[in-house]
């Protein structure tokens, strides 16, 4: 049980970052593209790079679990606000149920900031 509880919260970590990591690099490869549909929502395609740079580096600090409690409260911020501004459309079930996930990836975000990264994190090893 000792390794299980060990490299669970890492296990826990990459799937929760993996979605961001991906996310972020296909805006890469078709910004065009991500840029329009943010114009189409009503948030200024300027603001593109930054959320690149959001997920992107975001998930590999939550990996690596590195900063991790400031790390996640910043994703969960993120993960709420994305709900609100793409997926707020509940005649859309598409729509509802990317909101839903969002919110529970958000409380995801929220139990690392409440219990942190586990053992095999960044942040331990000032700790040692």
């Amino acid at each position: 049980m000792n390794q299980l509880q060990q490299l669970s919260p890492l296990v826990g970590r990459i799937f929760i970052s993996i979605i961001f990591l991906m996310a972020g690099i296909n805006k890469i490869t078709a910004y065009e593209g991500t840029a329009g549909y943010m114009q189409a929502m009503g948030v200024p395609s300027i603001l593109l790079p930054l959320v690149i740079f959001t997920e992107i580096a975001g998930a590999i600090a939550i990996i690596l679990g590195f900063k991790t409690r400031t790390v996640a409260f910043l994703m969960a911020g993120f993960s709420v606000l994305s709900a609100i501004f793409f997926h707020f459309d509940f005649n859309d079930q598409m729509q509802s149920i990317s909101f839903m996930k969002n919110i529970a990836i958000a409380g995801g975000f929220l139990f690392l900031v409440a219990f942190g990264p586990g053992a095999m994190a960044i942040d331990n090893r000032s700790k040692q």
